[in-house]
């Protein structure tokens, strides 16, 4: 297990995201969420990019990624009784959540955002996360009236038995940003077998 604050979180993440629910109703009109290429993926060797300034703590209550049109409200998530991150109510296509016992986006820490990728209807909120690309942004309104602003690094999918708990969920020395829904192969038996994360870094804020 991986900690971020004080709890930790178990590998077992996403599981509850990952049902896949409108695939395995026979709703595949769009096809299957995209999936990021390898030239997404984070290069061992890269430098760190500078970051902006920590902020002070504060709740999130939205997350705006405007490459992909995810402009979404955000409610507090906790942990399931094995320990994986809880995940949104699937019912509502338009929300993510953030992991609320964990750092909050633009502080010092590692920040966790989580959505859906879809639901029995369609399409959920983050079911074009698997498109976004390095430098693409992402914005995360805070209560304090600030807007913390992101800059993707990378973006990543695992399998759900390689998912590497303390790169997505370890303690970070500046402000970043995990944000995850499920992806990967995809079983008519099991739904999503794996993870899309995307890895950002505070740039700015507002």
């Amino acid at each position: 297990m991986a900690r971020v604050g004080n709890t930790a979180i178990a590998a077992v993440t996403a599981v509850a995201l990952c049902s896949g629910v409108w695939l395995l109703s026979g709703g595949t009109g769009t096809g299957s969420p995209p999936q990021p290429s390898a030239a997404q993926a984070r290069s061992g060797q890269a430098a760190e990019a500078p970051a902006a300034p920590a902020l002070p703590p504060s709740p999130p209550d939205r997350i705006r990624i405007p490459a992909i049109g995810v402009n979404a409200p955000l409610m507090g998530l906790g942990l399931t009784g094995t320990g994986s991150l809880d995940a949104p109510p699937p019912e509502i296509k338009n929300l993510a959540g953030w992991y609320e016992a964990g750092t909050t986006p633009g502080e010092t820490g590692t920040a966790i955002v989580a959505g859906h990728v879809d639901n029995a209807e369609g399409p959920a909120v983050f079911y074009r996360l698997g498109a976004l690309k390095k430098g693409d942004t992402i914005e995360a309104d805070r209560r304090d009236g600030g807007v913390a602003v992101f800059t993707v690094d990378a973006v990543e999918v695992y399998a759900a038995k390689d998912f590497p708990d303390e790169k997505v969920y370890g303690a970070a020395k500046r402000p970043e940003l995990r944000v995850i829904t499920c992806g990967g192969r995809y079983s008519r038996s099991t739904g999503y077998q794996g993870n899309v994360v995307v890895f950002a870094h505070l740039t700015g804020s507002r």
